[in-house]
Order: C-alpha cells, then structure tokens, then sequence
C-alpha cells in the first residue's frame, strides 16, 4: 500500500465521486434540462435552499426554503420563469460533507441577461442526498449586470 492509499479521507479527496459533488452536479443537470421533479428528488426530506443567504425577492424573511413544499415554491419563483441558467464555476473546494464553487451563475430571463458571481455551497447527506444548498451573492450587483440578451 502506498502512503496516498492509507492516507486520511480529507488527504485523498475523490473529486469526482465526492456526494456532495454529485448531488451539486445533479442540482445543476436537473436545472439545465428544467426537470423540477429530479431536482425536488436530489433533495433529503430536511432538504434547504439558501439562494441568497439572507433576504431577497425569493425569500422576504431570509430564513431558506426547507422540505418538499418549501423547495417545490423556491423552483417556481426562481427557476421556472427563467430561459436559462448557466453554472460558470472557476474553482472547487472540498471540505467534509461540503463542497464550495467560486464563480457565477448567468441567468437569462424574459430576453436579458444577469449574473450572479460569488460562492456556492452543496452539503451532502449521509445518503448523498443535498442536505443544503446555499448561494452567496448579492442581489443588488445582480440586478446593476442586467443587460440585454
């Protein structure tokens, strides 16, 4: 054995089959091809959305979308009116149950264009289901990079 293949978990990540990265991924793909269905799935029954952290035209009270009914609103007051949406990541870091994305988010929308740059969050359940999705970027510089399609 060599010492890589006795070396700790948090030494030896496996980027590509990690379950937080998976469920992001899964989280992503369910977005892009607009299958709301496979995106409530990919979620823990205590499943949350944080996207912004804090409060916002989703989510007056800053409190997250949790459970089922709380997800299902959080897709089509967000998701659904869009065109679509871009996931544009530069950087991963990997951290426990947790993964980290730097970058942005494009959103197309009613024939314009936004983008939202910062810091997305996807924590994964014991089952590799998303216990937690949370997006930090600021609404205002969101809506200042609206711009025509």
């Amino acid at each position: 054995m060599t010492a890589t293949e006795n070396a700790p978990a948090y030494l030896n990540i496996d980027r590509e089959n990690h379950p937080a990265v998976l469920a992001g991924r899964r989280s992503r793909d369910a977005v892009e091809v607009r299958d709301k269905q496979a995106w409530l799935d990919n979620f823990s029954a205590t499943g949350s959305v944080e996207d912004p952290v804090g409060p916002s035209m989703f989510d007056e009270e800053g409190r997250g979308h949790r459970g089922a009914e709380g997800l299902s609103a959080f897709w089509d007051k967000a998701i659904a009116p869009t065109e679509k949406i871009d996931f544009q990541f530069e950087k991963e870091i990997i951290c426990g149950n947790e993964v980290a994305y730097i970058g942005k988010i494009v959103t197309h929308i009613a024939g314009h264009i936004s983008e939202a740059e910062g810091v997305f969050t996807y924590r994964a359940d014991a089952d590799g289901k998303m216990e937690a999705l949370r997006a930090y970027w600021e609404v205002e510089a969101t809506i200042a990079s609206t711009r025509k399609a």
